[in-house]
């Protein structure tokens, strides 16, 4: 049961009823975690502006979903995780690789230094070691990739953690536990 309530877009007033507009355009609904975060226009606002701005980065579509599952799994997200495995396998990742993200690895190289680097930021709370650093940046990421790449982790960390306290409904296919 939520611990806090959505507020469904035919209740929405004002400004939370213009944002819920621009997701409902976007999306083709509102999610749930979106009606409960619409309690504070400023909350939803701030998170669909740098949401909407990090998806113009150097991060392709799938690295940004590759943080988001890193992230939801690290976090214990159910929400997120669940959102976030329906969104991978629409930008292209197949099933494996959003389990293989969950799990912070990857067949692929450079995916795999992406979600080491990611799992040493969420571990470390960025205080990263160099040699992590390095090794990000030695399979190709610049610093623009870097700072987008901590930028993801914090957009992440809002949602997971606002999702957590409210106990959003999930509103997306439920996901299994990922096998150890």
């Amino acid at each position: 049961m939520p611990r806090l309530q959505t507020i469904a877009p035919a209740n929405a007033t004002g400004k939370t009823s213009q944002l819920y507009d621009q997701v409902k355009r976007a999306l083709g609904k509102v999610p749930n975690m979106m009606q409960t975060l619409g309690h504070s226009p400023a909350a939803l606002e701030g998170y669909l502006s740098l949401s909407q701005s990090l998806g113009h980065g150097v991060l392709s579509a799938q690295d940004r979903e590759r943080v988001a599952l890193a992230s939801a799994q690290q976090n214990d997200c159910g929400y997120c995780l669940a959102a976030h495995s329906m969104l991978g396998k629409m930008v292209g990742l197949s099933a494996e690789e959003v389990v293989e993200a969950r799990k912070g690895k990857s067949d692929d190289p450079q995916a795999d230094a992406l979600l080491r680097f990611t799992q040493s930021i969420l571990r470390s709370q960025g205080h990263v070691e160099h040699a992590e650093l390095e090794n990000f940046r030695a399979a190709g990421y610049d610093d623009a990739a870097v700072a987008e790449v901590v930028a993801h982790v914090a957009l992440n960390v809002l949602t997971n953690y606002f999702n957590s306290v409210a106990e959003t409904e999930i509103d997306f296919p439920q996901v299994d536990a990922v096998p150890a």
